[in-house]
Order: structure tokens, then C-alpha cells, then sequence
């Protein structure tokens, strides 16, 4: 018998915790409500398999993924958790298409949509392809590919051929005035 089989259930045990909230907290740090960050976090999956050696490795949700946290809430199709070095290095969401709605600090709401989220923690770039929309009280963004990184706030979309649609909305939406056309 081999002694150190029974250490690796306990180590996976201490590591479950670990990767399931990763699995909810990073994408809700691409566009957080702070408050958020503090809740209680759920995943709900229809099944989940993970394969963790040492520091390394990756947990699958599959079957409608639902991971809610605060007013985050997305839905994916998957939700893959990578792994490295015991840190979550990288969280991917895909679906038909994988959403993600939440409150921000100001009390306005942001809805994303895409077939691919791609969120590389280290970086903090999150990559959405396919289909792709994001939309606020400010205006929204829609195409095949955005790139946004959530520390700097930059952004980048299209560049690849497709066509990029952009809305800005006004600051202040005034009421049309009486007689005025719309």
C-alpha cells in the first residue's frame, strides 16, 4: 500500500475550497461592484471534474454553469479554472453565449455577452470573442473580438476585418422639450 495515497483526497479536499472561489471571484473582478467581492459566492453546474497536480492544474463546470456572488451573475455552458503554482492563472467561460450581468458601484447596470470569455488573472486582460456585446448606461460595444484590460481600463475591439459598433450615450439625457421633434 502506498502511504501517500491518502494524503492526496485530503490535499484535493483543501484545494476545492481554493478553486471554487476562484472560479466565482475572478471574472467578477473585470467589473466589480466592491461590495461584491465580499459576498458569498455560489457555482452551480450540472457536473465538474478537476485534475490538480501539486500547484498545478484545471477544474471543469460544465452543464449550465451558474456562478453568482453579490449582483454578479453570470451563465456560461463551461467555466474552465487553470491552475498554476497553487494561484488561479486563468479563468475561461464559453457558451451559446456565455453572459455576465452585475451591478456597478454607482448603481447602474453592465451586461456582457460573448461565446468566449477569456480572463487571464495576472494580467487582468480579459478577452471576449465571438458575437460579442457589452452594454451600460453609458453606451455599449459590440463585434467579434474586445480586449480590455481591467487595471488600466483600456480597450481595444475589431482590428481583425469585422466591424466594431460603438454607442455613446449622452451624459446628461434630457426629456425632448415640448414641440420639439424627436
Amino acid at each position: 500500500m502506498n502511504p501517500t495515497l491518502p494524503a492526496r483526497p485530503a490535499k484535493l479536499a483543501r484545494l476545492a475550497p481554493t478553486v471554487l472561489l476562484a472560479a466565482a471571484l475572478v471574472p467578477a473582478l473585470a467589473w466589480s461592484k466592491a461590495s461584491d467581492r465580499n459576498q458569498e459566492m455560489t457555482i452551480d453546474s450540472t457536473g465538474s471534474s478537476c485534475n490538480l497536480v501539486g500547484d498545478n492544474g484545471k477544474c471543469r463546470f460544465t452543464g449550465n454553469v451558474v456562478i453568482v456572488q453579490g449582483t454578479l451573475e453570470i451563465h456560461a455552458d463551461t467555466a474552465d479554472v487553470i491552475q498554476k503554482n497553487g494561484e488561479t492563472e486563468r479563468v475561461v467561460l464559453t457558451g451559446r453565449q456565455a453572459t455576465l450581468k452585475q451591478q456597478m458601484d454607482d448603481g447602474t447596470w453592465m451586461n456582457a455577452r460573448a461565446d468566449n470569455l477569456d480572463y487571464n488573472v495576472s494580467s487582468e486582460v480579459i478577452v471576449l470573442t465571438g458575437n460579442y456585446k457589452v452594454d451600460s448606461e453609458r453606451g455599449s460595444n459590440a463585434g467579434q473580438r474586445m480586449v480590455y484590460n481591467t487595471r488600466t481600463g483600456d480597450m481595444q475591439s475589431g482590428g481583425d476585418g469585422t466591424r466594431v459598433r460603438t454607442v455613446i450615450q449622452p451624459k446628461n439625457k434630457a426629456p425632448a422639450a415640448a414641440g420639439e421633434k424627436k
